[in-house]
């Protein structure tokens, strides 16, 4: 922690002269980042930025609890290819699945689900084909 301002010393020299004594001391030259260029500086500029990173850093949606779990039902299927074992694929679908089961048993607000579950069977036969084909 910083000493407190001397009186009689204005504010913006007081404090960069702490900014130079840390860089002098090699302060920030460990914090993460340090060398990098900044990132979105080639984006314009948008005043919720902060809102939208900490939502998508902490996996926060926004979405209907319906159209958030349609989301996850493509995004199952989207992932699919890249996984390595038949157990995989089926854990996957079995847990999207028993959350489409919940949703149809006790229908969530917003839209309609328009949504039913996986047949493992099928899905996994044609990961299956798809890769043995590869």
């Amino acid at each position: 922690m910083t000493e407190r301002k001397p009186v009689g010393i204005s504010f913006e020299s007081w404090v960069d002269k702490q900014i130079r004594e840390s860089e002098q001391r090699g302060d920030f030259s460990q914090l993460p980042g340090f060398g990098q260029p900044l990132d979105g500086l080639d984006r314009p500029y948008d005043e919720t930025w902060w809102i939208k990173a900490k939502m998508q850093r902490e996996s926060v949606s926004v979405l209907p609890p319906t159209l958030a779990l349609r989301k996850e039902a493509e995004d199952v299927l989207a992932a699919l290819p890249a996984v390595r074992t038949e157990a995989e694929v089926r854990r996957m679908l079995t847990e999207v699945n028993e959350k489409i089961a919940e949703a149809i048993r006790r229908p969530p607000p917003g839209p309609l689900l328009n949504l039913k579950p996986f047949d493992v069977e099928a899905v996994t036969g044609e990961w299956r084909a798809v890769r043995d084909s590869s």
